[in-house]
């Protein structure tokens, strides 16, 4: 008797119709050609956000101790010693403080200049690939929304060749094929715009750091000897 009952229940759940999920890979093959763009956007978002990581966070190291040393050498005399060490220090203060250091004997406004334009020279390496970073946050939403319009235009196609016979598979299925490419933008437009302001953050903490050390550098050069 119990046997036949688990016989009975076994055949009325394979009776019973499977729940049909899509995998995160099935979905992005179903959205078509706009999607290789958006991927293309992706990796080169990722590639931005880490090597730009990587170099900040190299020029945001604590400068504390470089100033310090180079004071020391300054009040000594020993600009040699001090100009080794900022050609030995990878940050953008000690080529800031290197440029200072070989305008010594000149007017202190032709030093601060000189100091100045060096800075902005460090910003702009500190800054390079943003703006493409920037780009991609606001062109991949574009993009998955175009590749969405085209999608619902070859819906509405295919529903006017199917004349009568217009199925609610064939809508909805179209539909959100097409919804893909714009969900797809989304993600990597958000990443994208996410990973640029964590990169400004940073390079307006370097900037910040660059000037309290050039000013610094010049109230040491006003030193009475």
């Amino acid at each position: 008797m119990l046997l036949l009952q688990l016989v009975q229940e076994s055949a009325l759940l394979a009776d019973q119709p499977t729940e049909e999920t899509l995998s995160i890979i099935e979905l992005l093959l179903k959205g078509g050609l706009v999607l290789v763009p958006i991927a293309i956007m992706s990796v080169i978002a990722v590639y931005i956000f880490i090597e730009r990581y990587i170099t900040i966070k190299k020029a945001s190291r604590d400068e504390k101790e470089f100033m310090a040393q180079i004071k020391s050498h300054v009040l000594s005399g020993n600009i040699d010693a001090a100009k080794a060490l900022c050609k030995n220090t990878e940050i953008p203060v000690a080529a800031m403080i290197e440029k200072g250091l070989n305008r010594i004997g000149r007017p202190l406004k032709d030093i601060n200049v000189a100091i100045e334009n060096t800075g902005k020279i460090e910003i702009f390496k500190l800054e390079k690939k943003l703006a493409s970073l920037a780009t991609i946050s606001g062109a991949a939403p574009m993009i998955g929304f175009f590749g969405t319009v085209t999608g619902m235009i070859k819906a509405f196609f295919n529903m006017s060749k199917a004349g009568n016979n217009i199925e609610v598979g064939l809508l909805a299925g179209g539909i959100y094929e097409a919804m893909i490419t714009t969900a797809a933008g989304l993600v990597v437009g958000i990443i994208a715009y996410i990973g640029y302001n964590v990169l400004v953050t940073m390079i307006e903490k370097v900037i910040y750091k660059m000037e309290t050390s050039s000013l610094e550098f010049i109230d040491l050069l006003q030193e009475p000897a």
